[in-house]
């Protein structure tokens, strides 16, 4: 997380940053121009050379005007400030508002709700933003020669199976260079759009916003196809949000806005100005406006900034995961740290081989980025509006901005968000109901987790003896106290583990120091090593520790130790053991058919012990079995 404020960095390490998410933030959004503007104008319909011409005025406005108010005003100059100790992101901001929000408090399971369904549209978008930015770029094999086509889907497989074999090796070498390439890619955006538009300046009337109405007003019958289609300019606009904590927010809005979004604006205007002077060229303006000695530089670039922009995706992908896991969205998973000086960079064995299923199942079932169009959009749109509620809600209610000035203007952008939801919704049928349906699956799987979870502490709490209850009678038992301290991994501090009292009762021994550790998950992305554990001292040599660790952290119970032994006890690591309960959950013959998928997730997800980081040869499980 970057944790300097922007009036604390030179202009050098600014310069650095902002180099550094133009290769992560950036991705997504600077490679639309690929495809966007061609789709949108197929979308509307035009054939004819007047036609196309009148469509490059009206699709530009509407672009344009898109990017400013969706990814400038809403983004860069609002979302981005919801930010949760310096991180951004779905996950970021349900913990924002859900701790604003008392225990009982209504809002909380819609709230869980909302950030569980903008976790899961964003997993949909994940798939498609590798699928749609390959194929595009790869397409462009076909402006080279029109025989090449029948290569472009073996071609674009090797790629995103490649792209996907490499992820368990992290990004923090390759990611260096990332960002330079990225920066060659605007770069080359602006100058092909520049060297164009001036043999068209009169392009520039799209910039009126009147132009994008009038036109969508002359295209009723196909204005929702129109407006489905100019959202994929926005795609990615989410990103600069989610990826707020990696760069901190001036570096971020300082790569848009000073390159980013004029860069994009130049690019789209000089297609625009190539197809007013040469409407045959509809059939890929992107590749078109190059010089033919810059085609095939210009190929390979396209498919550098595509895989940058797909590797980006999905290592928000694994980063959202791990923050799923932390908050209690979902069981445990094996996540592997890739980088031992950036702590957002993790890899998700499952969370990679399910999205390469899946973007393998796009690119074979829709076989062309424009096709695959009809598909994006819907997850995109979707957790945009999501983030606009969200948003609302924690900049009015919580953070005390103006109702009379805001209300209404979260008002006006959560409409246009609707807008953008409810034209792409109609291309469900077209491929639309891929994401919905990724996105309605993992949302059932989340709360079914989140369901089963509060069933299953339930159903503990309602078994179990009380801490105070249990050391009251402790000293009449007085069992044989052996050397050495045990620590038990504990759901609660306040009850007796289950574990201790199986051990208890059939080993009829004790620790001379028993330790019940309860890992704790908090609302704040960090937590400080001075405020990491908090300890109570309680009879018979037996103390309750609760370990604290950020939501974009990973447990790690050998680091609490380690405090331990630094702050209070002055034990032996040799002398530690660790007993970890393995409960075997059951379904009671009442228990709701939501309960199926959470057993199932609860006996496959990995142990306490490897997601704690216990040592093998310290930890002892014990189970039993409960029901839900």
């Amino acid at each position: 997380m970057s944790s300097h404020h922007p009036k604390d960095l030179s202009s050098k390490a600014m310069l650095a940053l902002v180099v550094g998410a133009l290769g992560v933030v950036f991705g997504d959004i600077g490679t639309s121009p690929l495809y966007a503007l061609r789709v949108s104008i197929e979308a509307s319909g035009a054939k004819s050379p007047a036609e196309i011409v009148a469509a490059v005025y009206g699709i530009l406005s509407l672009i344009t005007w898109s990017l400013v108010f969706v990814v400038t005003l809403k983004y860069v100059f609002i979302i981005m400030r919801a930010d949760n100790h310096g991180e951004g992101g779905i996950f970021a901001l349900t913990a924002l508002v859900s701790q604003s929000l008392s225990k009982t408090s209504f809002l909380r399971w819609p709230v869980t709700i909302a950030g569980a369904l903008g976790a899961a549209l964003f997993f949909g978008d994940s798939m498609i933003t590798p699928a749609i930015s390959v194929l595009s770029a790869v397409e462009g094999l076909e402006v080279l020669s029109p025989d090449l086509s029948k290569y472009v889907i073996m071609i674009s497989l090797l790629l995103i199976t490649g792209l996907f074999a490499v992820e368990r090796f992290g990004t923090a070498v390759i990611g260096k260079v990332f960002g330079p390439v990225m920066l060659v890619w605007f770069s080359s955006l602006g100058a092909m759009g520049l060297a164009e538009v001036v043999h068209a300046p009169g392009v520039f009337a799209a910039l009126n916003p009147i132009t994008g109405i009038a036109f969508l007003a002359d295209h009723t019958g196909v204005a929702i196809a129109i407006l489905g289609s100019v959202v994929l300019a926005v795609t990615g606009g989410e990103a600069l949000y989610a990826d707020m904590g990696h760069f901190g927010r001036a570096p971020i809005q300082r790569a848009w806005l000073y390159l980013v979004f004029p860069c994009l604006l130049l690019n789209y205007f000089g297609q625009g100005a190539l197809l007013i002077n040469e409407p045959a060229a509809i059939d890929n303006p992107f590749y078109r406006l190059a010089p033919d000695w810059a085609l095939i530089p210009l190929l390979f670039l396209a498919a550098m900034a595509t895989i940058i922009a797909s590797q980006a995706v999905i290592s928000g992908a694994f980063s959202i995961a791990t923050q799923a896991v932390q908050l209690g969205f979902i069981p445990r998973l094996l996540v592997k740290h890739t980088s031992a000086e950036e702590i957002g960079q993790v890899y998700v064995s499952k969370v990679n081989i399910f999205l390469f299923i899946g973007v393998v199942a796009l690119v074979l079932g829709f076989r062309t980025s424009e096709h695959l169009a009809s598909a994006y959009g819907v997850s995109v749109t979707g957790a945009m509006a999501i983030d606009t509620i969200l948003a609302a809600y924690f900049m009015v209610f919580v953070r005390g901005w103006s109702k009379w000035l805001f209300l209404p203007l979260f008002a006006a952008l959560f409409a246009l968000d609707m807008i953008f939801l409810g034209t792409n919704l109609f291309k469900f049928f077209e491929g639309g109901w891929l994401p919905v349906s990724v996105a309605l699956l993992l949302v059932c799987l989340m709360l079914s987790w989140i369901t089963g979870r509060n069933r299953l502490l339930k159903a503990r709490w309602s078994s179990s003896t009380p801490l105070a209850d249990f050391l009251a009678t402790l000293g009449n038992s007085n069992p044989h106290r052996v050397p050495g301290t045990a620590i038990f991994m504990v759901p609660h501090s306040d009850i007796a583990p289950v574990a201790l009292l199986h051990n208890l009762k059939h080993n009829k021994v004790l620790h001379e120091r028993v330790i019940l550790m309860n890992v704790e998950t908090a609302n704040t992305p960090f937590v400080k090593d001075d405020e990491r554990i908090s300890i109570t001292h309680l009879e018979h040599n037996f103390h309750t520790v609760v370990v604290h660790h950020g939501f974009m952290e990973e447990p790690h119970v050998m680091r609490a130790v380690a405090l331990l032994r630094a702050r209070e006890f002055h034990f032996s690591l040799k002398d530690i053991s660790f007993f970890v309960g393995k409960e075997r959950v059951v379904a009671q013959q009442s228990s709701p058919l939501l309960m199926a998928p959470f057993i199932y997730m609860h006996r496959t997800m990995q142990s306490a012990t490897e997601y704690f980081k216990i040592p093998f040869g310290h930890a002892i499980e014990i189970g039993g079995h409960i029901s839900v």
